[in-house]
């Protein structure tokens, strides 16, 4: 073939997923060493049969076509810092398609040069020795090479010949890939995509094997070969440790309460609080790969920014233990359902403790007060009645309540308790994070139900709260002049004390609105957005302003809110 068009590109893509297929259990057992994305053959035949499933009922003729939507379909699928890798190779190439009805060898060829170019950008530390260097190095001598070769098949085979020398020279790239004798399993994923679309392009197209006893051959992994392989680090100092966390985003707008979102800032706090960070953008649609230690600051952070289509975390610490044992690495979902087993085997409780939460540092203080099980969400993300049922089935006790903490979630909260059958389920009617923690203050699983609910419930009006964010418009409100990106203080979360430009003089503002000759105590919480140093200069300022008070000022971690208050 001098060239080809849409419907053959197709199955050059269809038989490249099939032949992934066939082979992916082969590089899963290839990831002898205990590495983060362990489950390489996995997370790229997830991401490849994603891609397929957008492509195969398509009867388009134009590559361009083609190639946009199985791209596409690779981005909402791919899992793993392999398969993100993956989806943008063939993001690049599909940016070589455009304005494409067919393609000649040459364009071929410069196709891949560019997904090797668009793949390299999505990595924030590109390692040698991946397979980054796999489609570098075969690109590479592809398009030299392209004046030499007449037709599809012919690059496609020259391609995959210089894959697969490449992935041999992995070791001698990445020091601790040669230290212990391996090469990338992501590179060699890489060399089995490859082969089936040169399968396909010589008319052996690849057909899904569903017989588990039946054999596939594949060139990259010839039975005599006793080499093993390994996922390589995509960074050379990973721990292995911590959550694998993935999401979707959808950006949004200043409509939608959404800040603006600047890539590199938003890249340049990925890599401040985490690792192996792979990010990529397509339109109005983010994908990130990062493992950290704290997978909650991370998606509160981007929600900042938007909405989550998917979301993917899987525990990494758990998966090395695993793997340090002899046990076949466990995916997500069967680490949730091992868990909840392992709970309802657990001699089940008298009363139990459920509350939302919006940072790692309001789920420290929620958990040191008792909290038995917390709900991630708040303002910007309200928890459905179904996180709820999960959370009350979750607590496993015989009584459960339930501190909604946002007047926007307490009739998702309600609702679940009227769901559940198993477990009498209560909704204290917390509005604030503040009227929250000082309700969980009351709580006593010594104590009874009906105590413990009345202590809890009682508590609430004694607690006086504001908060402190940004304004996304300019307006007026009841007399306060709202001027966009200012920040407001807010009392009880419905009466605007003031909008200025600095949020420490927003907080002020805030707390001398609610101290009065009967309050005692205060508490401060910190957002993300505000430099943990600060504290000192804060509790400072307001012990010289409220001598009485005694005053408690601590990082909460949360989005939106630079500051919530609470005065007792």
């Amino acid at each position: 073939m001098k060239s080809i068009d849409g419907t053959v590109l197709k199955q050059l893509f269809l038989s490249a997923a099939n032949n992934l297929y066939n082979h992916y259990p082969e590089i899963d057992q290839l990831n002898v060493f205990p590495v983060p994305d362990g489950d390489t053959g996995m997370n790229m035949n997830l991401t490849l049969t994603s891609g397929s499933k957008e492509i195969v009922n398509r009867n388009d003729t134009s590559v361009e076509t083609i190639a946009a939507s199985f791209s596409r379909g690779l981005l909402m699928g791919a899992r793993g810092n392999s398969g993100v890798i993956t989806s943008q190779i063939f993001r690049g190439f599909a940016d070589g398609m455009k304005g494409h009805e067919e393609v000649n060898v040459r364009e071929f060829a410069e196709a891949f040069v560019k997904g090797k170019e668009v793949a390299y950008k999505a990595v924030m530390k590109p390692v040698e020795g991946t397979i980054l260097t796999v489609i570098r190095e075969s690109s590479a001598a592809l398009i030299e090479h392209a004046k030499k070769v007449t037709t599809i098949e012919g690059a496609l085979d020259f391609l995959l010949k210089e894959a697969k020398k490449s992935l041999e020279h992995t070791p001698d790239l990445l020091p601790i890939l040669k230290e212990v004798g391996v090469v990338d399993s992501g590179g060699a994923g890489l060399c089995v995509i490859i082969e089936g679309m040169a399968k396909a392009a010589h008319g052996h197209f690849v057909e899904r094997n569903t017989d588990e006893t039946r054999e596939v051959s594949s060139s990259i992994f010839p039975q005599s070969q006793n080499a093993k392989y390994a996922g390589a680090l995509v960074s050379e100092d990973e721990e292995g440790f911590g959550y694998c966390t993935q999401f979707i985003l959808r950006l949004g707008g200043p409509d939608d309460g959404k800040k603006p979102f600047i890539e590199e800032r938003f890249r340049s706090f990925l890599d401040s609080h985490g690792k192996s960070v792979v990010m990529v953008r397509d339109e109005d649609i983010v994908k990130v790969h990062v493992h950290t230690l704290q997978p909650g600051s991370m998606l509160n952070y981007a929600q900042n920014y938007g909405e989550f289509l998917t979301i993917v975390i899987e525990n990494m610490s758990e998966e090395h233990r695993n793997i340090e044992h002899g046990n076949v690495a466990t995916d997500m979902d069967s680490n949730i359902a091992r868990a909840r087993e392992e709970k309802k085997k657990a001699p089940r409780k008298k009363l139990a403790l459920v509350s939302v939460s919006s940072g790692p540092g309001l789920d420290e203080m929620f958990r040191e007060l008792g909290v038995d099980v917390i709900v991630s969400g708040g303002q910007t993300m309200n928890p459905s009645t179904e996180d709820f049922v999960k959370a009350i089935e979750e607590a496993n006790a015989d009584t459960v309540y339930i501190l909604p903490n946002n007047s926007n979630i307490v009739m998702a909260a309600s609702q679940a308790c009227d769901v559940v059958e198993s477990t009498k389920a209560k909704v204290v009617p917390s509005k604030t994070i503040l009227q929250g923690l000082v309700s969980a203050m009351q709580f006593s699983p010594d104590s009874d139900e009906e105590s413990n609910f009345e202590a809890m419930k009682g508590a609430l009006k004694d607690v006086h709260s504001g908060s402190v964010t940004y304004a996304i418009k300019d307006t007026d409100i009841e007399g306060v002049h709202i001027t966009k990106d200012y920040y407001m203080a807010m009392k009880d979360d419905k009466e605007i004390v003031t909008c200025v430009k600095d949020s420490l003089d927003a907080l002020y503002a805030l707390v001398d609105s609610l101290v009065d000759e009967d309050s005692s105590l205060l508490t401060v919480i910190m957002g993300e957005d505000v430099k943990e140093d600060l504290s000192g200069e804060i509790e400072e300022h307001l012990s010289s302003a409220h001598p009485d008070l005694d005053i408690d000022v601590r990082s909460g971690g949360q989005p939106v809110y630079s500051f919530l208050v609470g005065v007792e």
